[in-house]
């Protein structure tokens, strides 16, 4: 407060001393400034305010930018929160996802071999059946008698004369060949229908494998897709052949993979066996530059050896041989001077260590491994076992059991259809599949010649389900319910189950025509059976007669 009063006691004596009447001849010019001060207050005043305008828009501006900033965040923190709710419950849906995908793959696998052995299961089934006439027991038993049952004696004389030339073939081959350096061949071995009596369409065809051997100091080391190395999908069911000496693994020794020096020897290994050559490998029938075995190589060296056997021996003969296929080695056949014929096939495989499984190089009229990934791939045959288990399993069954001529009576009603419509996807191999898990699922009792009519039902309404799921599992690959008996080997049984149909779920158009080729042979079964059906008699409703 003084200090105010002090201020203002100053101003006011001011004013009065330098008030113009006081001093009016000092200070005359005042007047004439007057108004160039005020001008200048002014522009002052309005420099001032113009300033405050601005320092006033920068502060709105500022205020403004740090709203937006403000907003912007709680936008970001509310976006992360959503972010962080929808990754949860992403999570947490594909969890949810792989559990019931697990226990759904988990609950096939475990239940995929007892298909058949639920009536429940077979009720749902049986779409396709609607409106079909199903031939009853009296008209199965004269089709089966009249076209089918007769063909046996004539398969059993065929085997045993195919079977006695194939012999004398191969102990010429053998002959011809150069042991120290050709491969070795053994005795050939009987498959497929002709040895497990099914076989109902003629012309009869034999089918032999004869295995092989390189000459020493090699061996064969064999792996499968299942043996733990990654195989693609489409390799599932082969596998690689490697040629290599006695005295080493297949993973080969060291001193291949190493340069050692000049000054440096393998002490396994001398300097002359520590090198291979090229032309050896391909004279041991490896794709080039490899020591993998070559389907193709084998095809053409099989052929060469059969042709310089068959010179040797024909003479011995009053028919010709020849080869009935070019893209099969081993498909042969017999011409008589009458013009009948005989076909066979030789094939040669691989054993697979020292179990009856094998390496087959090819498949003759077979689409089984018709998209082979190369030529050094190889397929799996387990078509003794098959056999054998037939044999085991039938000595289980009722007297004439009905298992074989279900399986007669749909192969010939399925290439009966195959000759009106084209062949399909659908193969013997196929029908015989189904056969055999039925015949693991089924009782023994259930196979009684008078059920032939609900078996065959059966397998039509298995065939169906699998064609529906396009889903047919090999039958020994996975299933860990094989006899002990059959000595079959561990390391498929421990395999993933394969689907026999994976390639049809690729190739829309062959799934197609195979599931229209069985509805269509659903529709004409009635037909096609009572074609070759005469008048039956009221007596004859007894079953079935069977060699």
């Amino acid at each position: 407060m003084p200090v105010g009063l002090f201020r203002v006691c100053v101003l006011v004596i001011t004013a009065i001393v330098n008030h113009p009447l006081f001093f009016p001849k000092e200070n005359g010019t005042v007047p004439e400034n007057t108004e160039e001060i005020i001008q200048k207050m002014k522009e002052r005043e309005e420099s001032l305010r113009l300033e405050q305008l601005r320092l006033e828009q920068e502060i709105a501006d500022q205020e403004a930018t740090q709203k937006a900033l403000e907003k912007a965040e709680v936008v970001v923190e509310e976006s992360k929160e959503e972010k962080v709710r929808w990754d949860m419950w992403t999570a947490l849906s594909m969890v949810i996802f792989l559990l019931i995908e697990l226990w759904r793959q988990d609950f096939q696998e475990g239940n995929w071999q007892d298909t058949g052995g639920e009536e429940d299961d077979m009720a749902v089934l049986g779409k396709a059946f609607k409106g079909v006439a199903f031939p009853d027991k009296a008209v199965l038993a004269s089709f089966y008698e009249k076209r089918i049952l007769g063909t046996t004696a004539d398969m059993a004389r065929m085997r045993e004369m195919v079977e006695g030339f194939a012999d004398d073939l191969l102990e010429a081959l053998r002959s011809v060949c150069n042991r120290d350096a050709d491969m070795e061949v053994e005795d050939c071995v009987g498959v497929g229908s002709m040895y497990e009596n099914w076989r109902v369409r003629k012309p009869f065809v034999c089918d032999l494998i004869v295995p092989f051997a390189p000459p020493e100091p090699y061996c064969f080391c064999c792996q499968t897709w299942c043996s733990g190395d990654s195989f693609p999908p489409d390799e599932q069911g082969y596998g690689t052949i490697k040629v290599c000496r006695a005295d080493e693994d297949a993973t080969g020794c060291i001193c291949d993979k190493t340069k050692l020096g000049e000054d440096m020897l393998c002490l396994l290994h001398s300097q002359v066996s520590s090198t291979r050559p090229s032309s050896e490998m391909e004279d041991l029938l490896c794709f080039k530059n490899t020591q993998y075995l070559d389907a193709d190589q084998v095809m053409k060296w099989f052929q060469i050896a059969v042709t310089k056997a068959w010179n040797r021996i024909s003479h011995k003969y009053e028919f010709d041989l020849s080869f009935s296929l070019l893209d099969s080695p081993g498909a042969l056949k017999i011409k008589f001077k009458s013009g009948k014929s005989i076909a066979f096939n030789l094939t040669p495989v691989v054993q697979y260590e020292n179990s009856d499984v094998y390496f087959v190089s090819h498949f003759p009229r077979s689409s089984l491994a018709a998209d082979i990934p190369s030529s050094t791939h190889w397929f799996l045959t387990f078509a003794v076992y098959e056999r054998r288990f037939i044999q085991l399993v039938s000595k289980t069954l009722p007297a004439n059991a009905c298992h074989v001529s279900c399986l007669q009576i749909l192969s010939f009603l399925h290439g009966k259809q195959c000759s009106l419509t084209g062949p399909s996807g659908l193969t013997n191999y196929h029908l015989k599949t189904v056969l055999l898990h039925l015949l693991q699922a089924r009782p023994s009792q259930d196979w009684a010649p008078e059920k032939l009519e609900a078996r065959l039902q059966d397998m039509l309404k298995f065939l169906e389900k699998c064609l529906h799921e396009k889903k047919l599992y090999h039958f020994f690959i996975g299933n860990g319910k094989v006899p002990a008996e059959l000595g079959f080997p561990i390391i498929f049984q421990r395999a993933e189950p394969l689907n026999l149909f994976r390639p049809f779920v690729l190739r829309r158009d062959i799934y197609r025509k195979m599931v229209d080729t069985f509805h269509e042979m659903l529709r004409n079964m009635s037909a096609l059976i009572n074609e070759y059906t005469v008048h039956i008699p009221l007596a004859h409703t007894n079953g079935i007669r069977k060699e």
